[in-house]
């Protein structure tokens, strides 16, 4: 049996899904894309599958080993609010919108949609919350 069809361990799978936060915070890979690979990661089973999840993304040996240059400058947050916002519409706001239809079809009474929007919101403040702190990060290990 070789290596790629032995079963992969939760430690590997996390090791993986570290890999590509790493990626993600770095703006080598977009939020749909990380989303993807998380999901393919997770339910891997075997070394093969997981193989091919970090192949084109650039190993840690070889990013100390070359020559140092200016440190890599972070996703604006604009930018990453608007991947959050299309991940969030696309996916539990397309839901909110059905729903909202299905009242609207329905009659006009209680506007019970309104309660969809609360995980929404909180999604999204959460966001906020989440790049703030890898931002205050960031800036401590520059100060260090």
């Amino acid at each position: 049996m070789g290596r790629d069809e032995m079963r992969a361990a939760d430690s590997d799978r996390q090791a993986v899904a570290d890999k590509l936060k790493k990626a993600l915070d770095e703006g080598r890979l977009d939020l749909g894309e990380y989303d993807e690979r998380l999901q393919k990661t997770y339910a891997a089973k075997t070394y093969g599958d997981l193989k091919g999840l970090l192949e084109d993304l650039p190993m840690q040996q070889q990013a100390v080993a070359a020559p140092q240059g200016p440190p890599p400058l972070p996703a604006s947050v604009s930018s990453r609010t608007g991947q959050l916002v299309r991940m969030t519409m696309g996916g539990f706001g397309g839901i909110f919108v059905v729903c909202t239809v299905i009242w609207l079809l329905t009659g006009l009474g209680y506007f019970w949609p309104v309660w969809l929007l609360i995980p929404l919101v909180m999604s999204i403040l959460g966001q906020f919350g989440e790049d703030r702190g890898h931002r205050d990060r960031r800036e401590r290990r520059r100060r260090d």
